[in-house]
């Protein structure tokens, strides 16, 4: 028989031991230690997500994102940046317009103007000066290549979208400055661009764009501070531009271009001492725990939008000019989507913008003027490819949020709806921001398995 106090003392030690042993898989899981259990504002657990996305989604929407009609993204990079002077140094060289030589006398002031303007932009000086610090010059070079089969297509495509009854006119589609770029030629990784112009960019955002509980914070703050003394509305917000900053810094860090091979050719994959610089607790003052969670919020508000706009979704033509490709695209359409309502814990925007009529109407207009700049500002990235992906994963998002403030509270967009109409852009952006939201996850899962393998 054991004494009383031999059995506390027992239950003690083990209590110690599985204390410490918690503490030696923090130290191993590093940034993966926190990130699990429940999700803020959400009622479900990044487990599920997890089991959830890798195993339905992910192999469903990255099959999808390969067919024509979303792997072709009509963008205008040739918008100046309409917040501060665009100096354009981290421009590349390869992705100069050279301007006319004989130009009409009474608009030749101006355009001599900016003819110099575009020559000191590409200067030597201007390229040396940042090529080190600002950015890689071969990896950022955006690949504009269209086959001939895709320039007839768009003509086609065009006559079609003309036809359609806008929700309303997007600039860039009607623009003489839009191209289509080929998403497949130009895969979302690192590029160089680093320093102070992308640092600019996020300051910006989070600084006068974005809510936030106390002065000067923010996602570089370097403060462990919690999102406190916000209201639901502005934590959403939040937490949906931190989880796209998380979900921009991860494919960045996956897909890294880690030197070259016997034969001269370029590999690219994990960089994890990139990745823990982004996230590790040690790292990032324990902050980079929670902006691995904000990705999975982010992702649960996206996903809720694909299931809310299903029954619209389902009946869009995706026209591509082909009867047998656009029909295997519906199909295709469809299954994912049915995946997509098997999930029971989707984000419920019934919450938002609730109570006093006025106050609510306030929060929503600041809202939407809040993500209306920051749309804005991603015409001030200096990277082609990153403003290109920029640009994509935010028009994604500004679709994902007019799907959900567009109809009845809990109700479904419905193919007939008069007052909601989705352009071929918006469209194409939703379904390719939730894949970079989908891929971050199941990289996730590569660069956890990565770090344990490491530590072992």
């Amino acid at each position: 028989m054991f004494a009383r106090r031999d059995i506390v003392a027992v239950l003690l030690l083990f209590n110690v031991f599985c204390v410490l042993m918690k503490n030696v898989n923090c130290e191993t899981d590093g940034c993966f230690c926190k990130l699990k259990g429940e999700i803020d504002d959400c009622g479900c657990t990044v487990e599920s997500v997890d089991h959830f996305n890798n195993f339905k989604i992910y192999p469903r929407i990255n099959s999808l994102l390969q067919k024509d009609f979303f792997k072709y993204f009509k963008v205008n990079l040739k918008r100046t940046c309409p917040f501060w002077p665009d100096d354009s140094r981290c421009s590349l060289r390869d992705c100069h317009v050279e301007q006319c030589t004989e130009v009409p006398a009474n608009i030749k002031g101006f355009s001599e103007k900016k003819r110099k303007h575009e020559k000191n932009k590409y200067s030597e000086e201007a390229q040396k000066e940042e090529k080190d610090e600002d950015c890689d010059h071969e990896l950022g070079n955006l690949d504009k290549t269209i086959s001939v089969e895709g320039q007839k297509q768009f003509k086609t495509w065009q006559k079609h979208d003309d036809a359609q009854n806008y929700f309303c006119e997007l600039d860039d589609e009607k623009s003489t400055d839009s191209d289509y770029v080929d998403l497949l030629r130009n895969p979302e990784r690192y590029t160089g661009y680093v320093g102070n112009s992308p640092q600019r960019i996020w300051h910006s955002i989070y600084e006068e764009n974005c809510f936030k509980p106390t002065p000067g914070y923010g996602y570089h703050a370097g403060k462990n501070t919690p999102i406190e003394g916000l209201c639901l509305e502005q934590r959403v917000f939040y937490r949906l531009i931190s989880g796209l900053h998380t979900s921009i810094n991860i494919h960045l860090c996956a897909n890294y271009l880690l030197g070259k091979n016997a034969y001269g050719v370029q590999t690219w994959g994990l960089n994890v001492p990139e990745f823990m610089r982004r996230f590790d607790p040690k790292l990032t003052a324990g902050e980079g725990p929670q902006r691995l969670k904000n990705l999975y919020f982010t992702y649960l508000v996206e996903l809720r939008a694909l299931m809310k706009a299903s029954l619209y979704l389902e009946k869009e033509l995706y026209y591509t000019g082909s009867d047998a490709v656009d029909q295997d695209t519906k199909i295709a359409v469809k299954e994912f989507l049915d995946n997509v309502k098997t999930f029971n814990e989707h984000f419920d925007e019934g919450q938002l913008f609730k109570g006093d009529t006025k106050e609510a109407l306030k929060l929503k207009t600041e809202f939407r003027d809040h993500f209306y700049n920051i749309t804005r500002i991603m015409d001030c990235v200096g990277c082609d490819k990153c403003k290109l992906w920029g640009k994509l994963q935010v028009t994604g998002m500004g679709t994902a949020l007019k799907i959900l403030f567009s109809s009845t509270e809990g109700s479904m967009v419905q193919p007939n709806d008069t007052k909601f109409q989705l352009t071929r852009p918006e469209i194409v952006a939703l379904f390719n921001g939730f894949g970079r939201l989908a891929t971050s996850i199941k990289e996730l899962e590569l660069f956890r398995k990565k770090i344990a393998k490491i530590n072992r």
